[in-house]
């Protein structure tokens, strides 16, 4: 005799194991990567899911780990640009990489519009980058200079000095990367 109970107990494990054995999701198969996006909140706005429903300065704004920068786009009077951008790939500093940034230095970018406009907008690309080319890519920025990416296996750096944290965030114009430095264009 079958027993029903158990075949049935079995078919409903079935995908939760397959689930379990399957490999982790990596930069290049499309999915978020990196050590910070265990950080990103689980649900709300904020989260993956909820930053995908939002254009990129509004998404950021849910993001904790991004209220340095988005004061920044505020003061530099981007909100609207970045919003309506489209297919754009932006490189966000978290708010760890604005701390590195002497205090007094940082002070002098904040109230230097142009000079914050030109940095911020070196951190934005006017396409959008998958995660497959990230280990060496070049691409020009909307502040108009190029910058680099390199690395594998999902860990990479942008113009060898900042790193990846959290890779491939989807936004609804926009894929996102945040980063543990802030990008300074060549003079």
């Amino acid at each position: 005799m079958i027993n029903t109970a158990a075949v049935a107990a079995a078919a409903l494990a079935l995908p939760v194991c397959i689930g379990l054995l399957a490999p982790a999701a990596h930069a290049d198969d499309g999915g978020t990567f990196g050590p910070a996006c265990s950080s990103v909140p689980k649900e709300g706005s904020g989260s993956l899911a909820g930053m995908a429903q939002d254009p990129v300065a509004t998404a950021a704004s849910h993001n904790p780990a991004l209220s340095t920068l988005v004061a920044a786009v505020k003061k530099a009077g981007l909100v609207d640009t970045l919003n309506n951008a489209q297919n754009i790939t932006v490189f966000a500093p978290t708010n760890d990489a604005f701390k590195k940034i002497p205090k007094a230095d940082l002070a002098k970018v904040l109230a230097n519009k142009d000079q914050l406009t030109k940095i911020l907008t070196y951190h934005v690309v006017g396409e959008k980058i998958a995660p497959n080319q990230l280990s060496k890519g070049s691409f020009k920025t909307l502040e108009g200079a190029n910058l680099t990416t390199d690395g594998s296996d999902g860990k990479y750096k942008v113009n060898g000095t900042a790193n990846i944290v959290c890779g491939n965030i989807k936004t609804a114009n926009a894929t996102v990367y945040l980063i543990d430095s802030v990008l300074m264009p060549p003079k």
